[in-house]
């Protein structure tokens, strides 16, 4: 498997969702425009090293799983 960026937006999508987090709430969350955060949910732009940490320490999810590599959350 390769890294996708519809398969990452996808995934942070439905976990956002989960946990009934508002777009705005997350762009918060990660110090940026609410604007960058639809981006990466949309998969339009690459997700940083940090954010990328940052977003599987919060949802408890492996990078493999946001990046779309594994099935498995963990």
């Amino acid at each position: 498997m390769k890294y996708d960026l519809e398969i990452f937006g996808q995934r942070l999508q439905g976990l956002r969702k989960e946990r009934k987090i508002k777009q705005k709430e997350m762009a918060e969350l990660l110090q940026c425009a609410e604007r960058n955060y639809q981006r990466l949910e949309y998969g339009k732009t690459n997700v940083t090293a940090t954010t990328l940490m940052f977003l599987c320490d919060y949802f408890h999810v492996s990078a493999d799983y946001l990046l779309g590599r594994t099935d498995h959350r963990e």
